[in-house]
Order: C-alpha cells, then sequence, then structure tokens
C-alpha cells in the first residue's frame, strides 16, 4: 500500500542508511510548544479513561479564540476526519475542487460516489484562482471546497474573491467548504469565521496540527452551522478525538502566538529558501505559506535521489495539474533549509 501524501517516514527511512531530514511535511518550524508537550504527556495518565466524546472543553476554547459559539465547532482527529465526515453528511451529486489542490478532497467524495468537477488553475497564472471559477459554480454542483493558501502552491485567494464565490454558491444552491488549515502561518489573507453567523452554506476547516506542530496528535476542527456541526457527529466513530490530544489542544489555545512567532521565522526565511531554489535552476511559485512548489525541468526522480543523502522530499507528480518534476518543500529553520539546499545543490552537481 502506498500513500501519496508527505510526512511517510518509516517508508522512507527503509530505503535510506541515513536518518533522514523531513521537509515534506509543512509545519510550524519552531515545532510543539513544551506546555503542549506536556498538557499531552499529563493526560496519558488517565489512559485508563474515555476521552469526552463531544470534547465540550475543547470547543469552548476554540470558540472563544476563533469567536464563534461552542456549538459551530466539531473537533476531529485531524483535518482530514472532517473533510471525510463531511463528505459523508452531504453526499452531494457534484462537487468543484480546484486543480492542483490537497487529494484528499477529491478521496473523501469519491468514497460517496460524487462527481467531481475540476477548476484548472494555470502555472502562468501562479496557480492563483481568479474571477474565472465563478462561471464553473453553476446549478448542479452541491459543494464547492476551496484551500487557502493553497497547498500545493502556497497561494492564497483574497477576501473580496472568496466573498463572491460564497454569494455566487448561496445563489446555486451550493455549500462554500474553504480550508484554512494553513492560514494562520502565511503571509496576508483572511480567515471567514466572521461570515459564519449569517452564511449558513459556509463551513471552515481548521488545524492544529500545523499551526503548533503536533502532526502526530491529530487534531483539527470544522466552523459551520449548529445544525451541520450536529450531524457531523453521527458522521463517524465516537471518541475520535484522544484525550492527550484534547489537553494539547486546551493548551494550544492558551497560547494564541505561537502561530505568529512561526509565520515570523517562516517569513524571514522563505526567500532565501525561494532565491536559491532558483538560483539552482528550478522555477519557484512565489507562495505565501510555509512551504514552496516548485519545478526542477527534466527531473523526475528527485524524491528519491534525495532520500539517499537524508532528505524527503514531496513529490507533486499524483496533483493534477502538475507533473513529474514538480516538487514542495516546506519552509523550516535556517539549519535544515541550509542541509536541504546542500543535499539538492550536491546532488544537481554530479
Amino acid at each position: 500500500m502506498t500513500l501519496n501524501h508527505g510526512g511517510d517516514l518509516v517508508s522512507a527511512q527503509n530505503q535510506s542508511t541515513r536518518e533522514l531530514l523531513d521537509m515534506s511535511v509543512n509545519l510550524n518550524p519552531l515545532g510543539p510548544p513544551a506546555p503542549v508537550l506536556d498538557a499531552a504527556r499529563g493526560a496519558v495518565a488517565c489512559a485508563d479513561r474515555y476521552p469526552d466524546p463531544l470534547c465540550r472543553l475543547l470547543r469552548q476554547a476554540i470558540a472563544q479564540c476563533d469567536g464563534v459559539r461552542p456549538e459551530q465547532v466539531f473537533c476531529g482527529a485531524g483535518a482530514s476526519d472532517v473533510i471525510f465526515r463531511l463528505a459523508l453528511l452531504l453526499r452531494p451529486k457534484a462537487a468543484l475542487l480546484l486543480a492542483p489542490t490537497f487529494s484528499e478532497y477529491e478521496s473523501s467524495l469519491a468514497q460517496v460516489g460524487c462527481e467531481c468537477r475540476f477548476h484548472m488553475l494555470r502555472r502562468e497564472n501562479r496557480f492563483d484562482v481568479t474571477e474565472a471559477i465563478l462561471s464553473d459554480i453553476r446549478p448542479g454542483i452541491e459543494l464547492v471546497l476551496l484551500c487557502s493558501p493553497n497547498n500545493p502552491t502556497g497561494r492564497l485567494i483574497g477576501r473580496g474573491l472568496l466573498e463572491k464565490i460564497l454569494a455566487c454558491c448561496e445563489k446555486t444552491g451550493a455549500m462554500l467548504a474553504v480550508d484554512e488549515c494553513f492560514l494562520p502561518l502565511a503571509s496576508g489573507g483572511e480567515g471567514l469565521a466572521d461570515l459564519l453567523e449569517a452564511h449558513p452554506r459556509l463551513f471552515l476547516l481548521r488545524a492544529f496540527t500545523k499551526t503548533y506542530a503536533i502532526a502526530g496528535l491529530r487534531l483539527g476542527y470544522g466552523l459551520g452551522t449548529p445544525e451541520l456541526i450536529g450531524r457531523l457527529f453521527s458522521c463517524g466513530p465516537c471518541w475520535n478525538v484522544s484525550g492527550p490530544a484534547q489537553a494539547a489542544g486546551l493548551a494550544c489555545c492558551r497560547l494564541p502566538d505561537w502561530p505568529v512567532q512561526g509565520k515570523t521565522v517562516i517569513e524571514a526565511l522563505r526567500p532565501a529558501l525561494q532565491a536559491e531554489l532558483l538560483r539552482l535552476g528550478c522555477e519557484v511559485i512565489p507562495g505565501s505559506a510555509n512551504y514552496l512548489l516548485f519545478r526542477l525541468p527534466g527531473v523526475t526522480d528527485l524524491k528519491q535521489r534525495l532520500i539517499s543523502r537524508g532528505i524527503l522530499l514531496r513529490s507533486c507528480a499524483d496533483y493534477r495539474g502538475l507533473g513529474h518534476d514538480w516538487y514542495r518543500t516546506a519552509v523550516k529553520t535556517e539549519a535544515d533549509n541550509g542541509r536541504f539546499l546542500r543535499a539538492l545543490r550536491a546532488e544537481l552537481e554530479e
């Protein structure tokens, strides 16, 4: 079985004799805050108890942070858990997705027999979403699922355009779901939580996984109407969020500045990483997020070649609209970025 995602260190480590630096996953480069790890460790002492199946304390804390009501929050085992539950709940006959974008959207919808239609993003436009998408939101489309900043391009969708897309969805009867998981670490961009109360066809995805670097604990959440949130609980098993994950999430809510600090590091280091990739002959999409999409023309096996040098990169060959010579790298610490670039330079010089 092969998983086409970043972060599959076990598979990659089996192919390398060196300890791998994982540049394939996009997390806060500061790593998890110490109080968050302490909270998760402390919760392990209660491993003989079931966690709260409704995540009540965590939903209250998220609601306070995000300016919504607790009944508008659903917590999941990562954002992917929420995505699959949403697909199971809505069971749309047809949905509109971007291409390229995160593959789990299409995977979740395929599970319920949905016809996925694609708005193709153009390389000459830096894969930006433009008003051209509005003409693709037609009657019969029941769900429009977007990502801002988009994965893997790192390009933001402007607030004004998102509001036009939402209005178009409301006119045609579609629901708009926007994945904002990377937004707290991105330069610019605004979340849409303030629109939820007045727009019942809007649903938002967010995650502690990226912003607090707790991928191993699996903690994401969705924001929507209380009616939709209540129905999400019936679209999967109870106790989907473990006790340590809930404790970690509560600790994260007490540290709202952690993503801001991570974004400051990213904004300081991303330009240098982009510039060096350009010097090495790569075509780079100038994204706003904590990762960069780049192309090395004609080089289709870079991921495999770098594994032998102790670097795990994300191949983007499986993304619709990209090819086998497209790759994505995280923006990490100066030391990690330097190690990646030295390995890439050495590989290209051979």
